[in-house]
């Protein structure tokens, strides 16, 4: 074989054992970083259950541990992590730096393995991850607008579930109306009354109000490409776990059921957990309109089934990770 060739592979083969081995070297960094947050995470939990449970409430150690509880909950939530932007320059200024040397130096070598660098630099500069929130930002966020629509229900003295009413009663596919009767009965007004938009209904005798959960509802459409008014309840079973596990992350599991007249859905993992929790304080809020991601899913129901829905029960699993939510079907 010619000496020249003999050469190129011998370049070729140095420059892409050289990047392998840098290219393995940064995937086990990032490895490590997405796995030791997840197990610190799981540290403090599996500490804190630990210790609340044999430390009694009142101690001053009792309130240490709560004051740490509090505190981890407010770090920002980490799901996913992907290579930061710290690596893609690195990863850019060594590839530009090898091809300034590859020049200087007429070398082959550099300049393949300047060439590799900053390819791979761009690729990952491109594929850095979005801004991280607060979990208790959900909660701080929501909280206050339902404490008002709570105190607004008590002062009413409102005893009935609230409904949520289909399309056909809407003048648009992404609007959403839950109307709550004064009495404790299920009555469902006219379509030509609640068309008008009024807050007060006097046929029957309740109020209209906004959905806590709407805008919720309307990012599922766009994920999906599709109004819910024009499918059927299958296609939300099939269709709506995929959004909350894989698009938008809401959950690790998403399960809904078909009993008769009655949807049950399973939402496990949720990072509306903690609001949802907080939402049981509210208990006109909580018994009749759900929390914010139940009411979505109460939306999501009713344009499907085109009959209104009422969230007939609520429970939570003992280590509140799962939510099961019972939605009744009203036959008008």
């Amino acid at each position: 074989m010619h000496p020249n060739l003999n050469d190129t592979f011998t370049q070729i083969f140095i420059t892409v054992t050289l990047e392998i081995a840098l290219l393995s070297i940064i995937v086990a960094i990032v490895i490590l970083k997405t796995k030791k947050q997840p197990l610190i995470n799981n540290e403090k939990n599996s500490i804190l259950a630990n210790l609340e449970t044999d430390v009694p409430a009142s101690t001053q150690q009792a309130q240490q541990l709560r004051s740490k509880k509090e505190a981890w909950r407010h770090e920002p939530l980490k799901h996913k992590r992907q290579p930061s932007g710290k690596i893609s320059y690195i990863l850019l200024l060594s590839g530009i730096i090898s091809l300034i040397a590859s020049i200087l130096y007429v070398s082959t070598i550099l300049a393949f393995i300047g060439l590799g660098l900053t390819f791979w630099g761009a690729l990952l500069l491109f594929t850095r991850p979005t801004k991280l929130v607060k979990a208790s930002l959900l909660d701080y966020t929501a909280i206050s607008s339902l404490t008002t629509i709570n105190r607004i229900i008590n002062d009413l003295k409102y005893k009935g579930k609230a409904i949520y009413l289909p399309p056909r009663y809407l003048k648009e596919l992404k609007g959403g109306t839950v109307f709550i009767p004064s009495k404790k009965q299920i009555a469902i007004p006219p379509v030509e009354e609640v068309a008008e938009e009024k807050v007060f209904l006097k046929n029957p005798n309740g109020i209209c109000l906004t959905p806590p959960g709407l805008s919720l509802a309307n990012l599922y459409e766009e994920e999906l490409g599709k109004a819910f008014a024009k499918v059927d309840l299958n296609y939300l079973q099939n269709n709506l776990p995929k959004v909350f596990i894989e698009d938008l992350e809401i959950a690790e599991d998403l399960e809904i059921k078909t009993i008769g007249n009655m949807i049950q859905v399973k939402i496990t993992g949720s990072i509306y957990n903690s609001l949802c929790k907080e939402t049981r304080k509210l208990s006109h809020v909580f018994d009749s309109l759900g929390c914010p991601l139940c009411s979505s899913i109460a939306i999501a129901l009713t344009r499907a089934t085109g009959k209104p829905i009422i969230i007939q029960k609520t429970d939570f699993s003992k280590d509140n990770k799962t939510i099961e939510v019972y939605y009744q079907m009203i036959e008008e």
